[in-house]
């Protein structure tokens, strides 16, 4: 092999271990903004759209399936939950401004919110009122991997009756 392509193929393999030691060390994924480590044993703040059964928030803090899962996935991280009830478009807004760091009320894999937030995986399969099957997702902030990791973690160890 030439001296050139010894070089590139060197220049390749360094640049490619120092990708894989980055993600050790740095806890890949990566959340930019820290939202994991913040809200470990801290506060999480959860935004809540009403959307009964998944979320009601007519009462003095919101309940629901969705809502015990947060309340669970808070407490697997030593959190509390803070919660913020108001309709999709307001908090999406404020998951994207870094206000909350998690949105849940009934949100679908179809959601259009895709560019102003990172959906979990699918974790619930039900019927909707047309009688459609629908898949639920939760929404983390954009680019906050670990959160988003976490919380699709969390939700995959959930007995399948508690999910939906």
């Amino acid at each position: 092999m030439g001296t050139p392509r010894r070089l590139v193929l060197s220049g390749l393999l360094a640049t490619a271990g120092l990708g894989l030691a980055g993600c050790t060390s740095s806890g890949y994924p990566a959340d930019p903004e820290g939202t994991l480590d913040r809200i470990t044993g801290g506060v999480l703040r959860a935004g809540a759209a009403h959307h009964p059964p998944y979320v009601d928030v007519t009462g003095t803090e919101p309940t629901g399936s969705e809502a015990d899962l947060v309340r669970r996935f808070a407490q697997s991280r030593g959190a509390t939950v803070e919660w913020t009830a108001s309709g999709e478009e307001a908090l999406m807004t404020a998951l994207e401004k870094g206000d909350l760091d998690v949105v849940v009320g009934g949100l679908t894999k179809e959601s259009p919110w895709t560019t102003h937030a990172g959906l979990t995986r699918p974790y619930a399969e039900v019927t909707g009122p047309d009688g459609e099957k629908a898949k639920l997702v939760m929404a983390v902030p954009l680019g906050e991997n670990q959160m988003l990791g976490a919380l699709e973690r969390f939700l995959d160890e959930q007995p399948q009756e508690d999910r939906g």
